[in-house]
């Protein structure tokens, strides 16, 4: 993969217009035919199926208008009247026959018909029916309805809207994300040092997630896309793209700085740190594509649209990068004295000698960043890993005891779908749902349908079988109030509304629609009719059992999928194990968090979270399929350098800090590049995407620091030479991908055949194999020091094996 992704890097540069012109053209065209063609977002929960989707199905056909979206009218008297009054009926009705005429609106049913009057007389609810689907609503048809609610308010009522019609927040970029970008490009100019090479790494990724935005939206006319999955493509697209550039640009200056041809610099950061970049992002888009097996549809749409972002932040940091890198040429390496250049320069002093003993490895490592040991300059990287490995077992215990203790609020961790009940508590549709909460109850805003079928196609039977079921259902636990059946278009059909005494969200609605459908069999024998529950609080909890039932299996997946690609790129067994168990510590850490927030209500107020309750259904798997990726990235980033070192000098110890030199400071910038992108979708007024935006914010922060940069050199330190070993018959049995480009060659002198060796650790500056000729094998291990033999490298017994990977 090195060898190819170098060659593409070469290409790119040398072909640089037409590549940049390739990618402009494209979105271009994207963004025309988003244009034209443009489609409607579909925020629509559907779970093929399952009972309440096949109903929900059938009363699109007999019954449009429940099956539709809706909107809720509510009407509040003045302290000391009430509703009944006669000049609020008259207003009322004026408002009912102004929300008829809206378009699209089927029916709209007064309270005095209805029977929607609190029992103090001072609240009346108005239906309003729409004969479309929540996704077809114009934007017109809702603000009709505002007019008529608002016409009332001259009367002296309090009017409020709420209802399906206001589940669909469409994409919202604001400040805070604007902000985030404004972050993200001050960490590029303190990272770089440079405000070219900021902006350089910034404007691939920008172009990379336009193209996958409007890629996505230009699907919309044929596929449903729900904005969510819209905001969470432009979330990861932005947050991966940056890092992944970063990545490659920050290799790229390092090798300017070592005097390296712009044109070969950029291919060897192209086949080098693009490698672990490709690694990284084919994990996130196997993690993502993989909730398409769970078979919920608006889910499948959310994973393939954020994999498809995050394949184009890829493909723009493997192609766009070394195309724009072409422009700037030699301008974009550090200037000689600046702190960049003193890096690199530090980078290239350091030697030590293989196989000192135990003792002398722990003073180097004392030593590391004072002077002993080694003669580079003291990087935060060394400060900072000499310090977590003076006492590796403290602290392991220490982190692994903290995200133990963060975890725990997990344990209660509850799932559910949100509602208007969790939009914010100025929106006209929150306060329609507490005013009905606290005036109706809970249940009358998480309604249950009941499809009732009869064996006979008959209208008056239909009906007859409905009332014994109706009564039959009112002796239920947790049943507040049945309603009449309600017939349909088809003879054999009847609906039955149950309002639950609790409300949609709550645990003991959850478990009243168990209890439906376990009297159902009882029910079809004592009438001969079938029933079925579905509505919108029936089908979000089928969504949630779904997720729910899913999550551990997902969970399994992921982390038999990270053990098996670390155990082949680092050739060990400690350190995938290693590395499974801090993934799932960042993401128990994250989730308890998230629980702590968002459904005890820790800090809500603080954090502006307007509910507290149940957590996103979908919010578990979308932080494990994107947080495993970026812990895979940062992992291989990260540990790559360490196995160089220790492949090059079989110090154990020693090889942690002198790996970790240069690594830190770019994981450390990538991260808080990730942290800040995140953390500016965390003020929208969405449901769904603030806690996502949470998880995904905090999670990145606990596993790049606390994990990645703490635990990961603490445990290798502790492990020793034993970090790096695997069986032997192991290591010939796996394959090889090289995602450390070990197999990498540079051309030699013109018209040369004979290739010459490139190292792609990070640079960290000791004799590695790049001052090494190949003897023209294909395959290229890492070498000892004072070693001439290619593909092969020395224990830490002194003992030399072939190189794992080598032909």
């Amino acid at each position: 993969m090195a060898v190819l992704l170098h060659r593409l890097g070469h290409s790119a540069y040398r072909h640089r217009k037409l590549v940049l012109g390739i990618w402009l053209f494209v979105l271009a065209a994207l963004i025309t035919c988003v244009s034209v063609f443009g489609g409607k977002l579909d925020d629509r929960f559907s779970v093929p199926g399952t009972e309440s989707q096949r109903a929900l199905d059938s009363l699109s056909k007999s019954l449009p208008e429940a099956s539709g979206a809706s909107a809720q009218i509510v009407f509040t008297a003045p302290e000391g009247h009430q509703v009944t009054e006669a000049p609020y009926t008259a207003a009322i009705a004026e408002a009912v026959a102004e929300a008829g005429r809206a378009p699209q609106v089927g029916e709209v049913v007064d309270p005095q018909a209805s029977g929607a009057v609190s029992a103090d007389r001072t609240t009346a609810i108005v239906q309003v029916q729409y004969l479309v689907q929540i996704v077809e609503v114009r934007t017109s048809s809702v603000d009709a309805i505002e007019d008529a609610a608002r016409a009332a308010e001259t009367d002296g009522l309090r009017t409020s809207v709420g209802g399906s019609v206001f589940s669909s927040k469409g994409v919202h970029i604001g400040p805070s994300e604007i902000i985030g970008v404004a972050v993200a490009l001050l960490v590029l100019v303190v990272t770089f040092g440079s405000l070219l090479a900021a902006g350089m790494a910034l404007l691939p990724a920008l172009i990379g997630v336009a193209l996958g935005l409007a890629g996505l939206l230009a699907l919309a006319p044929a596929v449903s896309i729900s904005s969510t999955a819209v905001t969470l493509a432009l979330m990861l697209g932005l947050a991966v793209g940056i890092d992944y550039v970063l990545f490659i640009l920050s290799r790229h200056r390092q090798q300017l700085a070592r005097g390296t041809d712009p044109k070969e610099s950029v291919a060897l950061a192209v086949g080098t740190a693009g490698s672990a970049v490709v690694f990284a992002g084919v994990t996130v888009i196997i993690a993502l594509a993989a909730l398409s097996v769970i078979g919920i549809p608006f889910l499948t749409t959310m994973g393939l649209g954020a994999a498809g972002a995050v394949l184009i932040a890829v493909l723009a940091a493997i192609t766009l990068v070394p195309a724009v890198a072409g422009f700037a040429g030699s301008r974009l390496a550090p200037k000689p004295g600046s702190r960049a250049g003193r890096r690199a320069a530090d980078a290239e002093g350091v030697g030590d000698a293989e196989g000192a003993s135990d003792a002398e490895e722990a003073a180097d490592v004392e030593g590391a960043g004072d002077g002993e040991g080694t003669t580079a300059r003291a990087t935060m990287g060394t400060r900072w890993t000499k310090w977590v490995i003076a006492k590796p077992l403290l602290t392991v215990l220490a982190v692994a005891g903290i995200l133990v203790t963060l975890t725990l609020p997990a344990m209660d961790l509850r799932l559910a779908l949100p509602d208007n009940g969790s939009a914010p508590h100025a929106s006209t549709e929150r306060k329609a749902y507490d005013t009905i909460s606290d005036k109706f109850g809970p249940g009358f805003n998480g309604p249950l349908l009941v499809l009732v079928e009869s064996n006979n196609g008959t209208a008056g039977t239909s009906s007859q079988v409905g009332a014994q079921v109706a009564q039959k259902l009112g002796t239920l636990k947790n049943v507040k109030a049945v309603l009449p059946p309600q017939p349909t278009s088809d003879p054999a059909q009847s609906v039955i509304t149950v309002l639950p005494a609790s409300g949609p969200d709550s645990v003991r609605t959850d478990q009243l629609v168990r209890d439906i459908r376990e009297a159902a069999p009882g029910i079809r024998d004592t009438t001969g009719a079938t029933v079925a529950v579905t509505g919108t609080t029936a089908v979000n909890i089928d969504v949630s059992t779904r997720l729910s039932d899913s999550l551990l299996p997902f969970v399994a997946i992921v982390v038999g999928l990270s053990l098996l690609l670390l155990m082949i790129v680092f050739r060990s067994l400690v350190i995938p194990v290693k590395a499974a168990v801090g993934f799932l510590l960042s993401v128990g850490a994250s989730l308890g968090l998230v629980v702590a927030v968002f459904q005890w209500g820790w800090l809500a107020d603080v954090l502006d979270v307007p509910y507290s309750g149940p957590v996103v259904s979908f919010l578990p798997i979308i932080l494990i399929g994107v947080l495993f990726g970026l812990a895979m990235d940062y992992e291989v980033f990260l540990v790559s350098g360490m196995r160089e070192e220790w492949a090059h000098t079989g110090r154990a110890r020693q090889s942690v800090v002198d790996g970790a030199r240069h690594s830190v400071r770019v994981v450390t910038a990538a991260a808080l590049i990730m942290f800040t992108v995140f953390a500016g979708f965390f003020p929208l007024d969405d449901a769904l995407i603030k806690p996502i935006a949470f998880a995904l914010a905090v999670g990145v922060a606990i596993d790049a620091f606390a994990v990645r940069m703490t635990l990961v050199p603490a445990v290798l330190a502790l492990a020793g030479r034993g970090a790096w070993w695997l069986p032997a018959w192991l290591d010939r049995i796996l394959p090889d991908l090289d995602v450390e480009g070990s197999s990498l060659r540079k051309a030699g002198p013109a018209g040369s055949e004979e290739p010459e060796v490139v190292s792609l650790a990070p640079a960290q500056g000791r004799a590695t194999a790049t001052d090494l000729t190949a003897t023209g094998s294909t395959t290229v291990g890492s070498t000892t020091a004072d070693s001439t033999t290619v593909g092969s490298t020395t224990t830490g017994r002194g003992e030399r094996r072939e190189a794992s990977g080598s032909r």
